[in-house]
Formats: structure tokens, sequence, C-alpha cells
């Protein structure tokens, strides 16, 4: 495949969803515009579900591909056990060989639904291949290419050491492993989320001090609040690319106004005139609900289908419409007394006592008929009543 060229391209790629470039934009754009092929890398460590966090990084991995860049999709098999230390006030919980082969099981297909992965121009590695062949003289080699104090400015380090907190060795060998494996695959380019920043641009430096080769580091904006508060699990609006269409909707309806255009940029592909029309509209007085609806079929539509995006609107709609409890609310037997966590686990609406207790300490379950907040984990049940779980869950218990 002959590599694309064309400047409106090209710039679309550089300039959208973008945080910063290195060494610069005037660079990569000049390198994108030779004719060269590149090859470029996003590695995911599969340490859970792959979210649409991961999906705004692999857009920008389909726009490289369409240009017929060479594409490498690296599965951090061996750095997920070490686990990234990004953002964590402590030490990640290390995860096991079959922790983490589960975790990936389902990868291949979700990032299928983002890049072509017929292609021959993309390939998928896992990083344990090469690392584990590392012997003790490797590694002081490699450790060669960083001073301690270096390694030990990363924010978050300095963050932990001020707060008392421990900071592991192997957290902060973790760059070493991951930039080790921009040397091995001898890229031309990586790309990662801003919060990546210090893993990648590492491997920027052994690159250069072990080969003598640039590599140019492409970080995306982070989908975040007004705030600057990142989507999360505890905030019941992460979005995981294996969602059905009913529970992405729902959930990207949570998102706060603030985040919609941000969403509309990173998550979907309304060009960015379109969107400059959308925020005039807003500013106007247009109403915020119906564009969040217009975004949440935009983002259904790339994972799902048209359809699944129409049918997952009319469903809101008509759950709202009837008070905010679907009208198919699940329904389960019990007897009097039983614990409310027990029945909400037979009934599959969590997938764990540890999920109830969270939810209850969160103040997110409650009698949806009296509205009033179950606070106790180990609430029982002595009368049948509806209630919600989450922000979308709902369980009618029938007291025998």
């Amino acid at each position: 495949m002959k590599i694309d060229t064309d400047p409106k391209k090209i710039e679309e790629f550089l300039t959208r969803g973008v945080a910063n470039i290195y060494p610069n934009i005037e660079v990569l754009r000049k390198e994108l515009s030779s004719g060269r092929r590149l090859r470029i890398y996003n590695g995911i460590d599969p340490t859970g579900k792959l979210h649409i966090g991961h999906g705004v990084v692999l857009r920008k991995m389909r726009q490289l591909q369409d240009l017929g860049h060479e594409i490498i999709v690296l599965i951090g098999d061996f750095t997920a056990m070490i686990g990234d230390p990004t953002d964590k006030k402590a030490a990640r919980k290390p995860l096991t060989k079959s922790e983490v082969k589960n975790n990936a099981a389902n990868y291949k297909k979700l990032i299928g639904k983002i890049l072509s992965i017929k292609r021959s121009k993309i390939r998928f590695v896992y990083n344990e291949k090469w690392t584990n062949k590392l012997t003790p003289h490797d590694l002081l080699n490699l450790a060669s290419c960083f001073t301690v104090p270096q390694i030990l400015e990363r924010d978050m380090f300095q963050e932990r050491m001020k707060s008392g907190n421990d900071l592991h060795l192997n957290e902060v060998l973790y760059p070493l492993f991951q930039a080790y494996d921009s040397v091995t695959m001898n890229v031309d380019m990586e790309i990662g989320g801003n919060d990546q920043t210090f893993n990648m641009l590492a491997g920027r430096t052994m690159l250069r001090k072990m080969k003598g080769k640039e590599k140019f580091v492409l970080t995306t904006k982070l989908l975040t609040d007004p705030t600057g508060k990142k989507m999360g699990k505890t905030e019941g609006n992460m979005i995981n690319l294996e969602d059905d269409s009913d529970s992405m909707f729902g959930k990207i309806m949570s998102w706060t106004d603030g985040m919609m255009m941000l969403g509309f940029e990173l998550c979907t592909n309304v060009s960015m005139e379109e969107i400059e029309k959308i925020k005039q509209e807003l500013a106007a007085g247009a109403n915020p609900r119906d564009i969040k609806v217009r975004l949440a079929k935009e983002i259904i539509t790339i994972y799902h289908s048209q359809e699944k995006a129409d049918k997952a609107e009319q469903n809101f709609v008509e759950t709202f419409k009837n008070g905010g409890v679907p009208e198919n609310i699940d329904e389960v037997m019990a007897t009097n007394g039983e614990l409310l966590s027990d029945i909400s686990l037979r009934a599959g609406v969590v997938k764990s006592k540890g999920e109830f207790r969270r939810l209850v300490l969160e103040k997110a379950v409650s009698n949806h008929e009296t509205n009033d907040k179950i606070t106790d984990p180990n609430w029982r049940v002595i009368s049948t009543a509806i209630f919600k779980i989450g922000k979308r869950r709902f369980l009618k218990v029938l007291i025998k």
C-alpha cells in the first residue's frame, strides 16, 4: 500500500485530539509528508477491560493505518504483571500470568472494531516474549540509560514519597521495561494517552542512547470533566468496549455537559467543522440533552451500528417515560429476611458481593419507591419492593 501524504489528512492526525508531540509537530509533519513508511505502536497492559480511553488512542492509530503506515499493537503481558504506577497513590496489586491472559482474551476482537486487523501492515505482539529473556547484565545495561533523579522526578513518585506512601522498586523499574519495547521493536513512533507521557519519553531516551534513533511520541487528550477528573469505575461512567448499546447510551447520558465537546472530538467521526457548529448551537441556547443524545448515537454507531444506536435511544426514552423504571424490569423471588446482596448477586444485577458493598458505600443503592438509601451492605428485604442498584439497574424483589 502506497503511503498517503494528503496534507489535509496529515493535519487532521496531527491536531485532532492531540495533547503533545515530541520532539515537535513541525518535524513530525515533515516526516509524514515524506512518503516514508513509519512503524508505529501503542502498548496496552491487560490489567482490566478495554475502555473508551483505549479507543481514543486506537482511533489515532487507525488514521495512520489508513495513511499506509505499519501498525503494532503491543499487549503488555509482562509489564501488566508489574503494574503501571501512573496516577496510582499506592502500589498496584500484582497480577498473575493467568489473570493477565484472561484479561487479554478478547482484546484482538474488540480492537478490530477500530483497527482493520485483516491488513498486512498490522501486527499484534506480546512483550513477555523478549523481556523474559533479559539477563542481569542486560538489565544493568538498560538501567544505565537513566539516572536515579531522572526516574524519581516523575510527579507521582514525588507525591508518593512526600505523602509517606511506599514506592516499590518494581514500580521504579516499570518505565525501563516499557522503554525496552521501543528498542526491541525498533519503532519510529509511539502513541498513547497524555498520562503515559513519562513512560513513552523513557522509550524515546533509551532508543536514542542504544540505537542512535529518534522516536516520535504523540500523546492524546484525556476524556475528563471540566474539573480535570477522568472517567472512572467509581463514577459509574466508564464505557467498556464490550458494553452493549443500551449500557453505552445510559453512561454517555450521565456525562456532564462539559464533557460533550471533548467527547465529540475524541470519540466520534464528526468533523471538527461540525463540532464547532454544535458548540455555537449550545452557546445560542440549544438543549444540551439533545446534543448529548447525538453524541451517544455517534459513539454507539462506531462500536455497534446505527440500528443499535437508534434502538438504544428508544429504550432510554421509554425507560424515563415510566418514571425511570424499565418496562421489562428483572423480577426475582426471595424469602423474607434474605440479604439484598445475595438476591442481587443471584439475579445477576451485580457481579460480586464486593461490588454490591461498594455501591452501598457510594450511596448508589436505594428503595426506588420510597427513595430511601440502603446504607447497610447486610440489609435484608422484608417486603416486595423495587430497588435501584447503581445508576441504571433496577430489580423487583418479590417476597414469597
